[in-house]
This record gives C-alpha cells, structure tokens and sequence, in this order.
C-alpha cells in the first residue's frame, strides 16, 4: 500500500512539474528577452506557484494548523484551477501558433516585394530617337556612359584658344560650360548579416505575447467566473420525481437534497448562511444533507457550521456520512450536527408520512467498520410503502435496486466540478448528475453545494434541489 501511495505521489509530482515547465516555456521563455526582467520575474513564478500548490496539498493531508492551511488554501487552490485551464488554453493555441506565422510572413513578404519607390515603380523614359536624344541632356545611364567627355572637350577648347581665327583677327575663345555632374543611381540599402532571421525573431516573439496573452486572459476569465459561481452561493433548483407507490396524501412533498458543502479552510461560516438562507426560501417539507459536509475537525469548523441550526423544515433535517467525513473526524461530526438539530441516519429508518426514509453511511467508513448496511436500513421494512434512501454516493445504487428502493438521493460527484472532470467523474460512477432509472429504482445525483480545492466551478454550476415527490394517484 505504501508502494501505491509513493507511485501516486510521485506521479502527481512529475505531472505537476511537465505542467509548470511547459507553461514556463510558452509564457515566459517564449514572451520575454533573455536576462531581461520580465524573464526573471516569471522563473520565480514558475518555482514558487508549484511549491505553493504542493505545500497546500501537503498542510491538508498533514492536518496542519487550521491558520497554515487557510493562508495557504486560497493562492494555492486557485492557482491549480488557473494552471488546468492555462495548459488547455496553450495547447490549443498550438494550432494557432503556425496560421499566425504564415499570415505575417506573408505581409512581410509583400512589403519587401512592393519596389524601392513608396509610390510604386518608376516610369519608363520614352525613346525620342538619335536625332533628338543628340539636342537634349543625357539621360541617367547615357551620362554614365559618356563620364570621360568633359576631358576632351577641355583639350578641345585649349586647341582653339591657341589658333588664330580665320579672319586674321586674334579673337578669344570662351571655353564651354563644364558638363553637369554625373548623377550616380544610390545603392540599394543592404541589411546586415542575418536581417532574415532576426525578422523570424521578431515574428515568433509577436506571435508567442499574442497567444500568451489570450491563453492567460482564457484562463483567468473561467477562473474568476467559475469563483464567483461558487462564492455567489448554490442556486435554487426543482425536479419532480414520480413513484408507483407513494399515497395520494404525499403528493406534493418536498425535499430540499444538500451535498457537498466542504466547509473548510477555503469556505467558512459565510457560505453556510448562504446554504441556509436558500434552503430556507424553497421552504421545504424535509432537509436531507447526504455527506460530505466539511473537510476538517469539529474543532476548526464547528463554528462555521452553526447557521446550520437555523434550518426550518416541517419533518425536519437529516444528515448522513459522505467520504469526507471520515478525513475529520465521522463520529465527532455526527454527534455535532445533533446538536444542531440534525438527525443523523446511520444504516437507519424513518417513517415520515407516505413513505420510508432511510439512511446508510458511507462506503468510506467501512475501513473503521462502519460501512453500509443495507440490511440494517432496509430489510425489514413493509415493501408496499415508497422508500427513499440518503446514500452519499451514487455507486451503492445496485444495492439500492437489491432492496427495492423507490429513490435515492446523493451526491459526491460535484456533476465533474471543473470541465472537463465530468468525463472523469462518469469513469468512476453510473450517474454524475441529474435524475436517471435503474431498474425499479430512480437516482438523483446532486452537483452540490459547494467545491472541494479550487472554489471553482466551471461546467458543473452549484446547486441545492428540491425533490417534489408526485403520486400517481393524484
């Protein structure tokens, strides 16, 4: 067993690490310049975040100081959550990443091919023919060619000034006008050495910023809203449930089904009034609390759970065991919620008018030999009468079916919590959320009222449902 656990943990760690170093690579080593500062500042991040995520897990399993583990649940839990939906967000800006290149590689390729003038090519002169070119000024390339003329027409004149006129008169002559200087066509800039690759540079770091940049933005933007959803408090929702054999008298019964709540270091007192003002307003026949109600001791959150005894509901509140009970303390915590005016379902049964509510523990408790007993809750009771069983989680709904249960109600699965765990959660049991049949017997899974970790929610929205029992006879 101890072998399983280090092969786990070190698992864990190795995909934390390839996590860290991948989203290091395409954030900070892709975005930023070497030695500069914004390279430094994300290599911390990249080290201290993981250790801020490894630590928190750590204080939780460890049972830390409850003041160590609320300081360090909050940036540690969130930063997990922001890291699954970062890693998502670049992974799929790896099909984006090639598209963009070759969009500004195409628009570089156009700016270099457009000519040397802004205004496009030059006009071609026109041909005037020899005649006329001999009477005009030569042009660009004709004056190029004849560059050694102003030499002989210099000798030329000399000859001239020295020989006397035809008349016999000693006549000066004015030498000519100097040729006009040569225009020589300027050179074509020439970029240095290596001018092409560091415009792929330049492109592979825009690119890298802009998808950085939308991953982040990605990924925050679901955090935070996913965040909100869970500190907003579990919205209100109704299903209607028919059974065979529920008397007409019970038609119309309500029961307010709460899972999940996982008071903690993360949700305190605060989320509890939530949970319980809303109850309160759906005003319900029956409150069923099926598991998972805290995560830590009577000691440290026994004050955060007491708004819980101001639930009303005519039948009352029951409460049965969830897996995470059994991390704090189960026997604590059942006595605890009598006191608020719970009443605890331990592999037992009531009788609430027109039909049996019965309650099993967790399979979590078997290991301290208080596991289901479905005998104990169940077999001897009057079949005619409609049942309705807590069980906290979904996978005990074969036995459930062995039994002749009408309906039962749980939780456990948070509905997958943070998408894409719901593919996670229907690997492990047969209904993730909402209300589907097996055999004679119908289950209704509930998403929860709070989260376990990231206080994050996204995809599996929390909720507190009120299961309104319809008789067929009405």
């Amino acid at each position: 067993m101890v072998v399983v656990f280090v092969l786990i943990a070190l698992s864990v760690l190795g995909l934390l690490a390839g996590a860290h170093w991948y989203v290091w690579r395409r954030l900070v080593r892709d975005t930023t310049l070497p030695g500069g500062a914004a390279r430094r500042a994300g290599t911390v991040a990249a080290i201290v975040l993981p250790l801020l995520s490894v630590g928190t897990l750590v204080a939780s399993q460890a049972r830390a100081p409850f003041r160590v583990q609320q300081v360090l649940a909050w940036p540690g839990y969130l930063w997990l959550a922001v890291l699954l939906y970062l890693v998502m967000a670049l992974v799929a800006g790896e099909a984006v990443r090639p598209l963009l290149r070759w969009v500004l590689g195409r628009q570089d390729a156009g700016v270099r091919g457009g000519g040397s003038s802004p205004d496009g090519p030059l006009p071609a002169a026109p041909d005037h023919g020899p005649a006329e070119s001999a009477g005009r000024s030569p042009s660009l390339g004709a004056a190029t060619e004849a560059s050694p003329a102003p030499a002989s027409a210099s000798a030329a004149a000399s000859a001239s000034a020295s020989a006397p006129a035809s008349g016999g008169t000693d006549t000066v002559t004015q030498p000519p006008p100097p040729a006009p200087p040569v225009a020589t066509p300027p050179a074509a800039p020439q970029g240095p050495a290596g001018s092409t690759a560091s415009g792929d540079f330049s492109r592979r770091l825009f690119v890298s910023r802009v998808v950085g940049a939308g991953a982040a933005a990605a990924a925050l933007g679901t955090v935070g809203y996913g965040t909100y959803g869970v500190l907003r408090g579990p919205r209100l929702k109704r299903v209607r449930v028919p059974l065979a054999k529920l008397p007409r008298g019970a038609h119309g019964f309500r029961i307010a089904v709460v899972s999940d709540v996982h008071l903690g270091p993360v949700l305190g007192r605060a989320h509890t009034q939530r949970i319980v003002d809303t109850i309160n307003s759906a005003q319900p026949d029956l409150v069923a609390v099926v598991g998972d109600l805290v995560d830590g001791s009577v000691a440290d959150l026994g004050h955060a759970a007491e708004p819980l005894a101001r639930i009303r509901a005519r039948h009352g509140t029951f409460f049965v065991t969830g897996n995470h009970e059994y991390f704090s303390g189960a026997e604590q915590w059942v006595d605890h919620v009598r006191e608020l005016g719970m009443r605890p379902l331990e592999n037992d049964r009531v009788e609430i008018a027109g039909f049996d509510l019965a309650g099993v523990n967790d399979v979590a408790g078997e290991r301290e030999g208080q596991g289901p007993d479905f005998v104990r809750a169940l077999g001897d009771r009057d079949r005619s009468r409609a049942s309705v069983l807590l069980a906290h989680q979904p996978i005990v709904i074969h036995d459930a079916v062995r039994h002749g249960v009408d309906l039962q109600l749980s939780g456990h699965t948070h509905g997958g919590q943070l998408w894409p765990g719901n593919y996670i959660a229907a690997q492990a049991n047969p209904t993730v959320a909402g209300l589907e049949r097996y055999g004679d017997t119908q289950l209704y899974v509930s998403r929860g009222a709070g989260a376990w970790g990231p206080p994050v929610r996204v995809g599996a929205e929390s909720d507190i449902t009120v299961v309104e029992l319809q008789s067929r006879q009405a």
